[in-house]
């Protein structure tokens, strides 16, 4: 049986780690396995993508003006100036996205079985941190500062880099991230156009897999599922935000460390365990 403190804590984990260069799913497994919850647990997979939902449509709420400009829906104003429509247009999120929805599709019962679980998530963290790291070595003067110079190219770049995602731990926005500064596009660039193209995956993902699993919906777990939905979004909204405003100044190498510590400890736990 699941509680609403359990609701209360994943939903503030997801909230926090999604969009984080952390890895959400690698905390929500790491999360399980200390609340002691079966990793076949069919209500927690369902009540995963619901909080997941929540994270999304915290981000789309931010986007909202970008996302209606890619559509011609709406003008975007980049540093003082007023630009007809933005540069940056859906050919450049079909770009960043398919190679990882091609794989995701292809592969998806192979990740969920070899790639969910706690030993995987340890090896995706320090993995993903080892990138970070060198990806923040990157000294060339970055070619794209805002998501509107982002050249098709590195679009693709970005999109290959995210392919990492797949693998728990090692973080969709950790990954894209270091794939757009080592493709020549600045922190603040990357980060940005790491969310623009997050909205799409994760509802294609969100909706595959509630697809799959909606049989496991229950109304006796409603009460559950709102909370954990609710806090996702709130607290996605201020991640989100608090990130975007000091990105630019603080590197991808603190949040390595973080990762290194917590793959520490858990392998630590796991040991003894």
């Amino acid at each position: 049986m699941l509680h609403y403190w359990q609701a209360v804590i994943i939903g503030i984990i997801e909230g926090l780690t999604e969009f984080l260069p952390v890895s959400s799913t690698g905390h929500m497994i790491l999360t399980q396995k200390l609340l002691n919850i079966s990793e076949d647990n069919q209500t927690m997979k369902a009540f995963e993508i619901i909080i997941q939902l929540g994270a999304i449509l915290a981000v789309l709420l931010i986007y909202w003006r970008r996302v209606l400009s890619l559509f011609g829906l709406a003008k975007i104003r980049e540093q003082g100036q007023s630009l007809n429509g933005s540069k940056l247009n859906l050919m450049h999120i079909l770009i960043g996205i398919v190679p990882v929805m091609l794989l995701a599709f292809i592969f998806n019962n192979a990740i969920q079985k070899y790639l969910f679980s706690p030993t995987t998530v340890i090896i995706g963290l320090v993995l993903g941190g080892i990138l970070m790291i060198v990806a923040e070595k990157q000294k060339d003067r970055p070619t794209a500062e805002t998501v509107d110079q982002i050249t098709y190219r590195q679009a693709f770049y970005i999109g290959l880099f995210q392919i990492l995602s797949l693998w728990p731990g090692f973080s969709r926005s950790g990954s894209t991230i270091a794939g757009g500064l080592l493709s020549g596009v600045n922190r603040a660039a990357s980060a940005n156009f790491t969310f623009i193209m997050a909205i799409p995956v994760m509802f294609a993902a969100t909706g595959y897999t509630l697809l799959k699993s909606y049989k496991t919906l229950s109304s006796n777990d409603m009460g559950f599922f709102i909370i954990g939905f609710v806090i996702s979004f709130i607290v996605a909204l201020l991640a989100v935000v608090s990130f975007i405003k000091f990105v630019s100044s603080m590197k991808l190498t603190y949040f390595a460390y973080y990762r290194f510590i917590l793959a520490a400890v858990f392998a630590l736990y796991l040991w003894l365990g």
